[in-house]
Parts: C-alpha cells; structure tokens; sequence
C-alpha cells in the first residue's frame, strides 16, 4: 500500500477524531511531512512500539494504540479463558496522552472480555512488572517513552513473569498486530460500561504497598540508616519515580533526602531539561546546584518512567560527577556480592548478567567473588528471559543485572530494570563507604585499582525520516561487506557478527557459533583488549557505537577511548557524505 493509499482512507474516515482531523489539514500544506506520517505503519517491535505522537499510521495515537492492544488481544485469546480472566495491568507515565492511551488500550481488551487493570495515576515501568507478578496477571502494558523526547510515546508489553516479552513470544503479537487490516474501524465499549462489568478495574494503594515491602527488603543493611548522616538530592526529572523512591527511602530510615523541587511534579514537557535522561550530564544541573546548596554526598536522578538511575558524587576536587552507568553497575555489584560474601549468602550457583555492550570491569568484580557473568543482547528483556529459564531449571541464583545505559535489577521481584531498585541500593552503597570515610569515587578507585582502568564511551548518530533509516542500514551493510580491519593503528583481531550468529577470527578466518539471538549488531575486538560495537536502535531513528578500553592508569584509558572513538566517527561521517551525496 502506498503512503498515499494510507492517508486516503485516514483522510476519508468521517469519524476520525476531531484533534486528529485538525493535524491531518495542517499535515496536507506539507507533503513531505505528510508521507512521513503515511510511508509505513508505526513498527510494533520485540519490545512494542514507540514514535511521535500524531495523525498518521507512523505516529502513536488512539487508532494505533487501538490496534498494537487488539493484536496483543488476540494473542491472549489463543491461551484460551484462563488467560483472559487473568488479565492485563495496566501502567502508565507523565508524558503527553499517556492516561488517555492507556485507558484506550484498556477499552479495546475489555471489550474483547479481558479483564484489565489500570493504576488510579502514573507508576513506574518497574512497579508493573512488579503488580503483573503480584496480581497473576498474564500479560502487562505500558504506556511510556522512557527517555525520549517530549514528542514521543509508546506501548511496551509485558508476559506473565513480569518481564517483557522474549523475541518468540513477541514475534507472536507482532504477527497478531499485522493481521489488524484497518485500525479506524475498531470498536471499543464505553469506559463506564466496561468498568461497570467489571472488566475495567483500577488499581493503586494495595499494589505500592506490596511494592514498598518488597523494595526495603533488598537492603543487605536495613539499619544501616539509623547510623548514617548521609545527605541525599533526588530529583525524578519530571516522572514517575518521586513517590515510590521517598517511600522507600524513608521505610529504611534516612531522613535527608531532599527532592529537587523544579522537577519533583510531573510535566510532560519536561521543561527543566533538554532531555529526561540521566545518561545526560546537563540533566544533573539542578541536581548539582542543590546538592552544594545542602552539601549532599550523592545525588540520584531517575528518568520518566523510572527503569534508568543515573548517580553524581563528588570527586578529590570537590566536584560533582556523573558516574557512567558501567560505574554505577561496577559498585552496586561490588557492593552486593561483598555483603553477601561476608554474610554467608552468596549462593554457590549464583550469577549476574550484563549486556554485550556492557563494560568488562563487572566481569572483573563478579569473578573475584567467584561469581560467573552471562553475556546477553541489548535490551533488558534478555536478561529477563534468562532469570526465567534459570529460575524454572534451578541452574543458577540471579544476583544482579544491568547494561551500560543506566539500568541495574537486584531484588527479582520485578524483572525489569528498576531505578527505584537501584535508587535505594545507590543509597545504602554511599552510606556504607560514608562509614568508612570514603566517597563513592574514592571506591571507584579502589574498583579501577583492584580490577583496571576500564573505560567506555558512546557515540550515536541520529538520521531521521524515511532516508535516515535507509542510511543507517546502509551504514550496517558497509561495515559488514567490509569489516574493520583496525583502529587507532590497533589491529582488529576479532568480530562478531550478531544478524550471522558468528565469530570470526580475522587471522584464520575460523568462525565459532553464537548462542544468542539474531540481531543486526556487529562488535570487533581489538588486539590491546579493546572493542566497539554497532547497533542500530531499535526505539529511535539513531545507529550507536559503543566503546570499551582498558589502561594501566585512568588518563591512558581516556586517552585511547578518545583517539578510537575520534577516528571511528571520522570514518562514519565520510560515510553518511558518501550515501547523502
């Protein structure tokens, strides 16, 4: 069908929504715009769907929330009555028509006689994972576009272990979703008759409850705040996180947590950032001016729907630092496994799990307890998928969880990334070294010397509209006709081809089969212990190369970082001029 063909029938649809209607006439002075909106359907992907919010079908809005809900429906309908009894939970963030689209989403599996359940006001992505679980639900929804800008909302779901769905379970709805012809033409009841039958059901107080009880008892010292002085700036930047963290925080007994008041209410616009994100340093600015203001010991931000944490500490000149979130991983684990070990807890066939992106330092720090890490593709779902299989074959005792980009799971309640998780830990970790005299950096030193200097860099190239993702496919392609053969006059020994499921060796051309899933991800692996990997998003218009090194002091690790991350992006900028020529 032809962008043309799509926007026709939109165009030609006398119920279509009155907002709706009204972007679509200004969409038509634009045509370039307006075959952005139509070129094709917005992707319902292994992890659901995310775009900008609009008229079109590339845009999230009530038609294709209607239609992502009525193919996750019909999936649901193939487990048979039991299923549908058992339900969906229903969350939802601060962002621009996220209580709307949930409600939407409720509305078109209730009236298909799924019983559903929606939280009273927004929560966090780790709190649904958490009620899914709690309430035996069997699948989960939530209406959140984590970090993204302003613009975007979307549509995550969830299986019954409370963990997103697995790609072959996903590929199933995905597969339910297509068959979806016309998404203008689904019906859904009335809110107040489905909540009437009981179908629709809101939820809220019982499940934080149950929530709180479970996030205090992650603590491997829960009176530790009784001798504690530590300060703490906490701000949600706009989110979900504000309620569930001070809870908490305060059910263990620290008393100094000042929230950053420009950004403890939700705003959709998030107009105290450029961006809701943690990973960014700029997001910390009002963090930082409050934590001089009241001279906290560590501050922590949380992005909108609460699955990421990013952590400032001061440095030896007094400083305020945003640690990465390889470093934050590095000294919760650290921290865990060493409680546990001097506890006696440490189960023999416990494991932690780290995505391929992930610093090799956590490696480090887990076998010097004696502790094993398994490698997994980006994307929290995969680490979620593995405490499944484990927990059902009793192979192993999950201890932690995290990738680079800010996302930890310690207590296996959820499974999910949680900041509200790792908002306390964070906490407790400052606490306990506070006791000892040092800061959190001083014990990331202790980390860098004990383990080495490891040091991780990302860059991404964001490409928008219909060529921007052709060149990033484009860019792919190129890199895997022809592999890189060095980097900053450092050999490539080695790379991994994720989309063939092999590693080559470049030497003897010898390849060894990986045992994880198909993806159009490519890592080399350098001659000095060094790497970078290639990874298309799969939630925004953006390729990303990811950097690890190692040194035998910190400047030499920055310094190589910076040399290979320079000279691979000159590389990938002479591409993007050859391919927009």
């Amino acid at each position: 069908m032809s962008w043309k063909t799509a926007f026709e029938r939109w165009d030609s649809f006398p119920q279509l929504d009155s907002n709706l209607r009204q972007q679509l006439d200004e969409l038509k002075k634009d045509e370039k715009l307006l075959e952005d909106a139509f070129y094709k359907e917005l992707e319902f992907g292994t992890g659901g769907m995310r775009g900008e919010i609009g008229v079109g079908t590339n845009r999230m809005n009530v038609y294709t929330i209607r239609k992502a809900s009525l193919g996750l429906a019909k999936y649901i309908e193939t487990f048979g009555e039991e299923a549908k009894k058992r339900g969906v939970v229903i969350a939802y963030d601060s962002r621009h028509q996220s209580p709307e689209f949930a409600m939407e989403a409720a509305k078109t599996l209730a009236t298909r006689g799924i019983q559903t359940y929606v939280f009273d006001e927004l929560r966090p992505t780790p709190e649904l994972s958490f009620a899914l679980r709690h309430l035996q639900a069997f699948s989960g929804i939530v209406i959140t576009a984590s970090h993204n800008p302003p613009e975007y909302n979307g549509f995550k779901v969830y299986g019954e272990d409370g963990a997103q769905l697995p790609p072959e379970e996903a590929d199933k709805v995905i597969e339910k979703v297509a068959e979806v012809e016309n998404e203008l033409l689904i019906k859904v009841d009335d809110e107040a008759t489905l909540k009437e039958k009981g179908l629709i059901q809101i939820i809220g107080e019982d499940v934080d409850t149950a929530f709180i009880e479970k996030l205090v008892s992650i603590s491997e010292q829960p009176n530790l705040a009784v001798t504690s002085d530590i300060r703490v700036v906490f701000t949600p930047l706009h989110g979900t996180a504000n309620k569930p963290v001070r809870r908490a925080l305060e059910a263990l007994g620290y008393k100094h947590v000042v929230v950053v008041k420009e950004q403890e209410l939700p705003d959709p616009n998030f107009s105290t950032v450029k961006a809701p994100n943690p990973e960014e340093h700029a997001a910390f600015e009002l963090a930082i001016r409050e934590g001089n203001r009241v001279g906290a010991d560590v501050l922590i931000a949380t992005d909108p729907d609460a699955d990421r944490l990013g952590v400032a500490v001061k440095n030896h000149a007094g400083e305020y630092v945003v640690l990465t979130g390889n470093q934050t991983g590095a000294l919760l684990m650290d921290y865990i496994l060493s409680q546990k070990k001097e506890k006696g807890t440490l189960p023999a066939n416990g494991k932690v799990f780290k995505t391929i992106v992930t610093s090799e330092l956590g490696r480090k720090v887990a076998a010097y307890y004696g502790i094993p890490t398994e490698d997994v593709l980006t994307g929290f779902k995969f680490i979620g998928e593995k405490m499944k299989q484990y927990e059902e074959s009793g192979e192993h005792t999950f201890l932690f969880g995290y990738e680079e980009s800010y996302g930890y799971l310690i207590g296996d309640f959820a499974r999910d990334k949680d900041a509200v998780q790792a908002a306390i830990m964070a906490v407790e970790v400052c606490a306990h070294y506070k006791k000892q005299g040092k800061t959190l950096y001083d014990a990331l030193l202790d980390l860098y010397e004990k383990h080495g200097y490891y040091r991780e860099g990302l860059k991404s190239l964001t490409l928008k509209g219909k060529e921007g993702a052709e060149a990033i496919q484009s860019i792919l392609a190129q890199f895997r006709n022809e592999p890189l053969k060095q980097l900053g006059g450092i050999s490539v020994v080695a790379y991994e081809d994720y989309l063939t499921r092999e590693k080559i060796d470049v030497q003897t051309g010898q390849k060894e089969p990986l045992h994880l899933p198909k993806s159009n991800v490519l890592k080399y692996f350098l001659e000095d212990g060094s790497w970078v990997c290639l990874r298309p998003s799969g939630t925004e218009p953006k390729v990303k190369f990811y950097f690890g090194v190692v040194g035998e002091t910190l400047e030499a690790s920055d310094n190589k970082l910076n040399q290979y991350m320079d000279e691979m992006m000159e590389k990938i900028d002479q591409m993007v001029n050859e391919l927009v020529k």
